[in-house]
Formats: C-alpha cells, structure tokens, sequence
C-alpha cells in the first residue's frame, strides 16, 4: 500500500468535503486555478493522502489541486454491496466530481489516476463527453490486469475479508510485512493514520476493485482513439505492472512519458518534487502533450 511521508496538512491546504449528486467525498485541496485545476484518484487499498507531497509544489506551480477518497476509501463513505464498487460506477463518481468542480466559464479539469485510479480514471474518460477533461495522467498504471504476484495477492486479500473483519486482516497484513531499513521506518504519526484509513476502507471496495484489478481489459486502443493529452509517468521500477509494458502502452498511446528515477510503484511518495515538475510541464504543454 501507498505510504504517505507525511500526514499534517502543508501549508494552505485543507480537507473538505465536495458534494454531488451521487454523494459526498472527502477530499483535500491547495492551490489557486491560476493555470487549471487537476482532480486525483488514488489507487487500491489508498487515499487522498497518497498525493500529500504534491499539494504545496502544483500549489505554487499554479494549480488547485484535489484529492480524493472514492467512495467506500477512507472518508468516504460507501455501502457494503459489491455492486455498488462497479467500475462504471466508480467513473460515475469521477465525472460527478468534475462537474462539481467545474464553474461555468472554467477551463475542464486535468485528470490523474494512480494504479488502480488509472483505471477508472480511464474509464471516466471513455465514458464522458471528450471536453469534461484537459488531460488524463496514468501514473503508475498498466494496461491491463496487473502481475501475477499482485494477483495472487489481491485474490488472497478478498478471500481473507470475506471471513475475518478489518482489524483481524490489518494485524495478518503487518504481521508479514517485511521489516524496515534503520533508517526507513515510519513515524508513529504515519503508522496510525495507515491504521486508521484501513479500518475507515469497506471491506466490499476492496474485494470488488481488487477483483477488478485481475481482470481489466487492455483498453489502450479505445483511449487512443480520444483526442485527449495522455501522460504515461511511472517510477523507473514498478512491482505491480512492468515498466516495459507501460512503455507499450505510452507509445500506443501516443502520450507524453515519463520515468521517474528512485521511484518504484508510488513517484507520488517516493519523488514528489520530481513528480509534481513533470505534472506541471505535462498540464502546462496543453493540446500539443500528446
């Protein structure tokens, strides 16, 4: 799971809650709209706080930036019914959310979806009128079904939920975590939030995404066809889709690309100010990133 460096606001940051139609989620947000205003989905098992390290850098690039708990992540709340993590619901969501955040006259948001965000991310995009968004960022997002490593793990996640409740399935999760470098460990202020956000997660969000996780389609082909910016930026290894194969996906694409070095699966943790330069060149470069 993505583990935030740090958990207290920057500073001009703050949580919130955006209203829709189809509900309320909790969010955090910094920045102005001087340039734009870019909406973030985090990925399995994630939250809001994956993107903290971004705020204050595309804050004072100049752009608002939102991140978000989907419904039944975190703060977020959502019913106990599988069903109602369907994909296309969660795009559903997404567009809800945009619309929210789109004022008559303001130019559509950017979009960016980390691992399994990437994916409904995407479907939102298939799914949406070609002007709800500037841009799409896949950030650390493959194809298709992820490796079968993660596969396995994800399949033995769900197994576990469906017979043991949160806290039993946390002290089994960390129980096999690897131990930390000496110099890599986790504040205790960090240590309860990743507590806290596993139990505030409904355990039916994460059996139905982590389902959908091994069994997404590659809809590359259909992405393509989209007159969309499209930004491929991913770390310079990754252990839940290759890199080689986010490479083919990029040049399928078409898209902008970015490598991140020192970062793995999470450049939005492991590299933020790297991160947040590449986002701010990608948004900034308009029509002609793609």
């Amino acid at each position: 799971m993505s583990k935030p460096p740090f958990v207290a606001l920057p500073a001009g940051a703050e949580a919130l809650r955006i209203e829709t139609p189809r509900g309320a989620f909790a969010a955090l947000r910094a920045g102005r709209p001087v340039h734009g205003t870019a909406l973030l989905l985090p990925g399995f098992t994630g939250s809001k706080e994956d993107f903290i390290a971004l705020l204050a850098p595309l804050a004072a690039a100049g752009y608002r930036v939102v991140a978000v708990d989907g419904r039944g992540q975190y703060e977020t709340d959502g019913p106990d019914d599988e069903a109602a993590y369907a994909q296309d619901e969660l795009a559903q969501d997404v567009l809800a959310l945009a619309a929210a955040l789109t004022a008559p006259g303001d130019p559509p948001p950017h979009l960016l979806g980390h691992s399994l965000g990437g994916h409904i991310a995407r479907a939102a995009v298939l799914r949406a009128d070609p002007r709800t968004f500037s841009s799409l960022t896949l950030l650390s997002c493959g194809p298709g079904i992820v490796c079968d490593e993660q596969q396995s793990r994800a399949k033995l996640l769900g197994d576990a939920l469906t017979k043991y409740d949160m806290e039993s399935v946390w002290q089994a999760i960390r129980a096999f975590d690897p131990p930390e470098a000496p110099d890599a460990g986790t504040s205790a202020e960090v240590d309860d939030f990743l507590h806290r956000r596993w139990l505030g997660t409904s355990p039916a969000q994460l059996i139905a995404t982590g389902r959908q996780l091994c069994e997404e389609p590659d809809r590359t082909a259909e992405l393509a066809a989209l007159p969309l910016p499209v930004h491929v930026l991913t770390g310079a290894s990754d252990y839940v889709w290759p890199v080689t194969q986010m490479d083919g996906m990029a040049r399928r694409l078409g898209a902008r690309r970015t490598v991140v070095d020192g970062a793995d699966h999470s450049p939005n943790v492991d590299r933020p100010a790297e991160t947040a330069a590449a986002l701010a060149a990608f948004w900034s470069a308009g029509p002609a990133a793609r």
